[in-house]
């Protein structure tokens, strides 16, 4: 496939965004973008937790993005994306560097295997809690249905099956191969 291509991996926290989107970095040599990473950078800079600062990490990660998108490389970003104006972020990086965008949205039906995942979950971050199950129920609640084109992939099978799936689902006419 010609051209860069961003792909934004979302979904509510512990489904395995970040596994995925590692995944889908190393298979296509792809640039990877955590927003919970710049926010929590953002945060250790001495911002304030607040919605402000979440706005912030996700205009910081669009930026990287685009530069990296405007030197014709692929881009993962790993992201809650759980608004519309959220999802609008990419969009417009989309738009601005005539990159593919590409959404992939992850679910995990399976509520008990979900809370298990977010018990005892750290993943390194110094400033950006983990959230508890009553956190990740909220949001799930807030979270605005999607619209537009997307894929939505269960995150119940084994983590190299899940990046099999999100693989085929890039191009479906071209399936693409590990590099």
């Amino acid at each position: 496939m010609d051209g860069s291509r961003l792909i934004v991996v979302s979904g509510l926290p512990g489904v395995g965004k970040t596994t995925l989107a590692d995944g889908l970095g190393s298979t296509l040599r792809a640039v990877r973008v955590s927003v919970d990473l710049v926010e929590d950078a953002l945060l250790g800079a001495g911002l304030p937790a607040d919605w402000t600062t979440g706005v912030a990490a996700y205009e910081a990660a669009r930026a990287v993005a685009e530069e990296n998108l405007a030197l014709g490389h692929t881009v993962v970003v790993d992201a809650v994306n759980d608004s519309s104006p959220a999802r609008e972020t990419w969009q417009r990086a989309a738009e601005a560097t005539g990159a593919q965008l590409i959404t992939l949205l992850l679910v995990l039906a399976d509520l008990d295997e979900h809370r298990e995942r977010l018990n005892g979950r750290d993943r390194g971050l110094a400033h950006v809690p983990e959230p508890d199950w009553t956190e990740v129920e909220a949001r799930a609640r807030a979270f605005e249905p999607w619209e537009g084109q997307h894929a939505v992939l269960d995150t119940s099978a084994a983590p190299v099956d899940v990046l099999a799936a999100a693989l085929a689902a890039l191009d479906p006419a071209e399936p693409p191969t590990a590099a």
